[in-house]
Parts: structure tokens; sequence; C-alpha cells
């Protein structure tokens, strides 16, 4: 709660000297008293003199200042030092009722100048009186007000914080949307303070349309454009579209709004300063977020390859791989001298240099992929095959199959498979598939699953690899592909479609 309260103290502040600056502001390019025009009528009319200061700018900024200090010294003072202390209360109250009462002096003193002119028809006693009163309004509106913002905040801290923050809506809004609503907002503050209905009407009803359309142009032209989605020529009738409707929709709005002469220039004026200004705008913070995006795209991809060689090395050439893979071929050349042993010689040659080669490319061959695959599995089937309670089966149909693939993406699941499915125990099996279509890859691994011992390090692991290529699919085909991993304590299944174009 602290810290809410010196970003409100912070906002309070902000807001306090954009008021002075807009009381201040038209004194700069006026000669002090035509911004009061009408107040300046009403002393005139009753025979008295006018300031432009001492009638008009000093009692608005008076009241803006007294305002300001009120709030700060209820915020940030008398309810957390003594309200929410239950020892503190009656001094609370006592404090309280003497900030208020300093208050509504303050706001009858500035009453008694901003309404100076009623001396010319009415008795000093009846002026303060009333002045008096009008302070006493004021001030009991202002505290009606913070009380209502305080019990509004107490209710969003009880009820809508903690799940607006899990949710964080605040990020899922662009920060260049959140400050054109600052400069918008900011924009018809001053031209509320100048006192120049027009202007407000002019900056209120095209700012609004500007943001629509900015925000249509960044979603619905822009973005696609720079994605490579679509060519500018099929976007070129929708930026056509969005340029009528939001220049329409700001003429319209504004002209009904003021009803002014001269409207056709104004009109000319809101078409020019959307093409000039808000379609240029658009283009360059859309090609600039994109641009940045790719930058972090390639970058984690990098980052993702090289994790993921680096965690591929890790978990196939590691001491129980080669040691699996070395007592193989030992068994194997003590049987036979020859076909089988070089046989496994070669495809752990062919591995190490797909590894080598193969594996630095961003993408490869399906069938160069396949190819790996198919010599791990007849690797490790060296190892198995005098076990005649597993079963491993592949299907592989490479028809279709003329699609490029990122390297090394279909082997953890391999690799997992053959990790938890076997046991030269119990009755074991894997099943690997692959086919294809025109556009699609489609890829199933399912094996047995064993309980393994308590001391067994990997016991609960899902395999080294898999939760990195989780991250690589997410990062190599966002949206254009469907990973579903099904586990039951025998068995464990993996599904993945990976859409190519």
């Amino acid at each position: 709660m602290e810290r809410i309260r010196k970003t409100e103290f912070w906002l309070a502040t902000g807001v306090y000297l954009l008021v002075i600056f807009t009381m201040i502001f038209p004194s700069l390019y006026t000669d002090g008293a035509a911004y009061s025009g009408r107040l300046e009528e009403r002393f005139v009319v009753n025979h008295m003199e006018f300031d432009g200061f001492m009638h008009f700018l000093m009692p608005k900024m008076l009241i803006a200042t007294v305002s300001y200090l009120l709030f700060v010294a209820l915020n940030n003072w008398l309810i957390p030092f003594f309200f929410e202390k239950n020892d503190g209360l009656a001094w609370g109250i006592i404090l309280s009722l003497g900030v208020l009462l300093f208050y509504w002096g303050m706001l009858t003193i500035a009453f008694t100048w901003r309404f100076g002119y009623m001396l010319g028809y009415r008795s000093v006693n009846s002026f303060h009186n009333l002045c008096a009163w009008r302070a006493f309004i004021v001030t009991f509106t202002a505290v009606l007000c913070y009380v209502v913002y305080h019990l509004v905040k107490l209710l969003y801290f009880r009820y809508l914080h903690d799940v607006l923050v899990e949710k964080k809506i605040w990020k899922k809004i662009p920060l260049d949307i959140m400050l054109l609503f600052a400069f918008w907002f900011l924009a018809i503050f001053i031209m509320v303070a100048d006192n120049r209905p027009a202007r407000v009407q002019f900056v209120g009803w095209g700012g609004i349309a500007y943001i629509a359309a900015y925000i249509a142009y960044s979603r619905y032209v822009f973005q696609p454009l720079f994605r490579k989605e679509q060519p500018f020529k099929k976007l070129l009738p929708i930026l056509l579209l969005i340029l009528v409707l939001s220049s329409a929709f700001a003429c319209i709005t504004v002209d009904a709004a003021t009803r002014i002469g001269g409207m056709a220039t104004i009109n000319m004026l809101l078409v020019f300063c959307n093409v000039m200004f808000v379609i240029p705008l658009a283009w360059g913070v859309s090609y600039s977020r994109l641009s940045r995006k790719n930058e972090v795209l390639n970058l984690e991809k990098a980052l993702g390859r090289s994790s993921a060689n680096l965690d591929f090395l890790r978990s196939q050439i590691n001491p129980h791989f080669l040691f699996n893979a070395l007592n193989t071929l030992y068994g194997t050349a003590l049987q036979e001298n020859a076909p089988r042993t070089s046989e496994g010689v070669q495809k752990l040659g062919d591995m190490m240099r797909f590894m080598l080669h193969e594996n630095n490319q961003e993408k490869i061959e399906l069938d160069k992929e396949v190819g790996y695959l198919q010599n791990y599995i007849a690797l490790q089937k060296l190892r198995t095959q005098a076990s005649p309670d597993i079963k491993i089966e592949v299907n592989i149909n490479e028809a279709n199959c003329e699609h490029d693939i990122a390297p090394m993406l279909l082997i953890p699941f391999v690799e997992n498979a053959f990790k938890h499915g076997i046991s030269l125990r119990n009755r074991s099996w894997i099943v690997v598939s692959l086919s294809c279509d025109k556009d699609h890859i489609y890829f199933d691994a399912y094996n047995s699953v064993h309980l393994k011992p308590d001391n067994d390090p990997e016991k609960h692991s899902l395999g080294i690899g898999l939760a990195n290529v989780r991250n690589r699919l997410q990062l190599l085909y966002p949206g254009r592909h469907e990973l579903s991993i099904r586990e039951t304590a025998s068995e464990f299944f993996v599904h993945l479609t990976i859409k190519t174009k």
C-alpha cells in the first residue's frame, strides 16, 4: 500500500503541475486579461476595476494548490498515520477537521477575489456569506469525492487487484497505444484550460478518429505487410478504406460538435493530418517493432539451436550411451568377425557425421532427419535384438515427404522412448511412425514404461532434450505445430504434427 500511495502522490503532483501550467499557458500569448473576457465584462458592468491576475488567475491557482495539499494531507498523512491505527483515531479526526477548516478558509478567500464584482450590488456581509457558503459546498463535494475514491480503491484491492495482476492486463496493451491516449488526453486538457471550445472538439473527436485509424493501420495493413503475409497491392484497398472511414468520422463529428464556418478547410486539415502523420507513424512503429521482434526471434532460434546441440551431445555422447554401444560392438565382434561389427561402426559414424555437419544448418531435408533416426534405431536394435521380449517397430512412409525440417527435432522423442521404454527383464515395446502430406509432417512415438528403482536419478525425468524440443517448436513453428503427450503408469505416447507451409 505504501508503494501505491507514492504512486498516487506523484500522479497528483503531475496533475497539479499540469493544471498550473494550463492556467499560466494562455497568458504567454495574450495581453493578460483577454483569456478572462467574460469575467472582466462583469466587473466593468458593475463599475469596478478588473485585474486579470488578482481576480482570475490567482484565485484559480489558489484553489488548485489548496486542493492538491488537501489530497496529499488526507491520503499520504492523516489516513495512513492516524485512521489506519486504532490508537490514533481521535487525533486523526481532530487534525482532519483542522485541515478541512483551512481548506474552507482558503476557498473563501479565493472566492472573494473571484466574485468581487458582486460587491457592486451586494452588501459586504451578504457577499462574504455567499463566498463562505460556496466554499463550504466545494469543501463538502471535495471530501465526498475523496471518500468515494477511497472506497473504490479499497474495493479494487480487495476484489480485483490480484486477478488483474495475475492476468497482467496492462501488459497486453501496447505502449504506443497508451502513449497516444496520454498525449490525446493532455492535448484536450490544455485546450479546455485555454477556453476554446472549437479546438477542444477538433482535438477530441479528431484524436479519437486518429487513434482508431492508427490501430487499424497497424493491425490490418502494416503488420501483415512486414510479416510478408500479404503483398501491398492486396492491402492497399484496406488502407484506403480505413483512411476514408476514419476521416469521415472525424469530419462528421467535428462538424456536428462545433457548427462553425469554414468547415471545408477544417475537413481538409483533418484528412491531411490522417495522411501525413497517422499513416507514417503507424508504418514507422510497426516496422520498428517487427524488426526488433525478428532480431529477438533470430537470437532465440540461434540460442535454441546451440542449446539443442549441446543438450543432444550431452544426452547421446555420454558415458551410458558409449558404454552400451561399445559393449554391443565388443560382444558382436566376439560372435562374428565382420558384418555386424562393421555395420554398427558405420551407423555410429553416420550419426557422428550428421551431428557435425547437417546439424549446423537451420533447415535440412526431411529424409536426412529420417536417415539419422533409422541409424539410431538400428544401432539400438543391435543392443536389444538378443532379447525376444523387446519389440521395436518402425513405420516410416516417405511418400509426400519432400519437406524441410529443423535438424534433430524428432530424435529427442525416439531417444526418450529407448531410455524409458526398454527393459532387459520385462516385456517392452517401441513403435515409431512417420508420414506426410503436402502440407504436414505427422510423427508418433509410442513406448512401454517401466518402474525404475528409487535410486535411479532419471526416475522422474522425461529425458534430456524433451523439454528443449518444446521450446524449439515454439520458436521454429509458432502456431504451426501440435504436440500431444500422454502418459500412464505403463505407456507413454507422443504425437507431433508440423505444418510446413
